[in-house]
């Protein structure tokens, strides 16, 4: 989720969200309190209880340690929802310029790369054992949630923001990102599995960081799950600091998960 709608956001937002609803054939509401919310339980209380949707997908300050207690009991009847803890997503930050960046490799070369199968193709491959939150909920295929990282890369692509790691023969890995005032986001970075282990990551960052002191940005920043330590301690190394952290949760309805009757 964007680092503006979860750091920056001042209220609990609800908004639909179509395109999660069509791929997995569920309703999905995307509720949201920003780090800077004041305390906001009875706003969000209120927001799950009106809405219509199958599952809400719930993210919150995770200082915020006493609320899924909270959620658990919302409701009753056919309104009850269950509550699915489904990891921490987790900001870093790096000023722009103040990376640590790799030595030079000659043979390495960053380029945009547009071409929609080629996208989805690597980000298949890349992010194919990556857990993500949509694995907590049993109403929704895992396949489907992969989909959902390939039609988000594919989107950046077309829209110029996808660069490409070669060694002049193969991709070796990209990164989407998006731009918005000071700040440089990635989106999606990572490196193909036959080529993992060998540094090429921080070539990656590198390209991004590059893009952002080339258009006078302050900042660029990164998410990812809580337990993702291992790209973790690669932002570690190049220069990133942690940030926030925002709690994931899926309110799904009660009734939906029981199973069916004879």
């Amino acid at each position: 989720m964007a680092w503006h709608d979860v750091i920056e956001a001042r209220a609990v937002r609800a908004l639909p969200s179509p395109l999660e609803s069509a791929r997995f054939g569920r309703s999905v509401e995307r509720l949201t309190v920003g780090a800077g919310s004041e305390d906001a339980l009875d706003a969000l209380r209120e927001a799950v209880l009106a809405s219509d949707a199958d599952v809400i997908v719930l993210r919150y300050p995770a200082e915020r340690v006493g609320w899924f207690a909270e959620l658990t009991g919302l409701g009753s009847g056919a309104t009850g929802r269950t509550a699915l803890f489904a990891d921490c997503l987790v900001y870093w930050s790096l000023r722009a310029g103040q990376g640590r960046p790799p030595a030079p490799s000659p043979g390495l070369h960053t380029a945009q790369l547009g071409d929609p199968d080629a996208v989805g193709m690597l980000v298949a491959d890349i992010f194919a054992a990556y857990g993500n939150h949509y694995l907590a909920d049993p109403l929704f295929d895992a396949a489907a949630a992969l989909e959902g990282y390939q039609e988000w890369a594919v989107r950046s692509a077309a829209e110029g923001n996808c660069v490409a790691l070669d060694d002049g023969s193969h991709v070796l890995g990209l990164t989407t990102l998006e731009d918005g005032g000071p700040r440089t986001e990635i989106l999606l970075a990572g490196v193909v599995s036959a080529a993992q282990g060998r540094g090429l990551y921080a070539h990656l960052l590198k390209a991004v960081e590059d893009h952002a002191v080339a258009r006078g940005a302050d900042e660029v920043v990164i998410s990812t799950q809580s337990h993702n330590t291992r790209v973790q301690r690669a932002w570690a190394r190049y220069g990133f600091a942690p940030v926030q952290a925002h709690i994931t949760v899926h309110l799904v309805r009660t009734a939906l998960l029981r199973p069916a009757g004879p």
